[in-house]
């Protein structure tokens, strides 16, 4: 897939992912809004956009509010052709499912789950007319907890599996139409999301993970799988046997609850 000189948006790209994401489209020549929460980290992520040789538009937004989509959408309402749309805004509260609040548990739906589908609706009209050439893309980034549910983040899984399955059936849905749907996998990935979570869980640079989803993107791949390779063999185990992943996990529970219990992005 060609990725040079993509126009279009990056949600949570002040930091982590997202803001990695927006330096390789920049530097490949793309033209980027930027959205995100913070208006320092995006300017932050703006320079260094220009810096790479892209150029940027922010937009402070937090895409939970009501009317988050159809500011996103007046912003690129002015351009000729919008061609990539990278659903990377997300946040997590980890902990037990019945001492999550309602608040917690509807930030981490609205933000990881309904901003994406209703953002990607908006857009496809956009997204399908620009495609005609070298295709239009969007890009899911969702997680490894999508592939192996883990205790203590029960909403977080289900969000991030939801995400997963939008993306596959809209690939099929839009097949045939230019417009590519990829859906990304990271692991435990070192950003600032995961700066209160002190589980043992390998944490691969945020550089590795995003030559991973670059290099899948240019083979045309739509399912990326961006989790340490030393994790896949208990990915492999939940689909042949997940009682045996139950058995195994079951042991360390109480020490993994410890861990994660301060786990907090919203």
């Amino acid at each position: 897939m060609d990725l040079n000189k993509r126009r279009g948006i990056i949600t949570g790209a002040g930091q982590g992912i997202g803001q990695a994401l927006a330096l390789e489209f920049a530097a490949k020549g793309g033209h980027l809004l930027l959205v995100g929460r913070k208006e320092e980290t995006l300017k932050t992520t703006a320079d260094l956009v220009q810096a790479a040789g892209g150029s940027a538009e922010l937009l402070v937004q937090d895409l939970r509010t009501p009317d988050a989509v159809d500011r996103v959408v007046e912003a690129v309402a002015s351009w000729d052709t919008v061609d990539l749309l990278v659903n990377n805004a997300g946040n997590v509260r980890a902990g037990r499912l019945e001492q999550s609040s309602e608040e917690e548990v509807r930030s981490m739906i609205d933000l990881n789950l309904t901003a994406p589908l209703l953002l990607t609706r908006s857009l496809l009209p956009r997204l399908r007319s620009s495609g005609a050439g070298t295709g239009s893309l969007v890009l899911n980034i969702s997680s490894g907890i999508a592939l192996v549910g883990m205790p203590f983040y029960a909403v977080y899984a289900a969000t991030k599996s939801g995400l997963a399955s939008f993306g596959e059936s809209l690939r099929r849905e839009l097949h045939g139409t230019g417009v590519h749907v990829a859906t990304v996998y990271p692991g435990a990935t070192d950003t600032a999301m995961m700066s209160t979570q002190n589980a043992d869980w390998a944490r691969r640079p945020v550089a590795d993970v995003v030559a991973d989803v670059m290099a899948g993107l240019a083979a045309g791949d739509h399912e990326i799988n961006a989790t340490p390779e030393e994790g896949r063999g208990l990915q492999q185990l939940n689909v042949t046997d997940p009682l045996a992943v139950d058995a195994a996990i079951a042991p360390g529970l109480g020490e993994l609850e410890g861990a994660v219990k301060d786990h907090n992005s919203i």
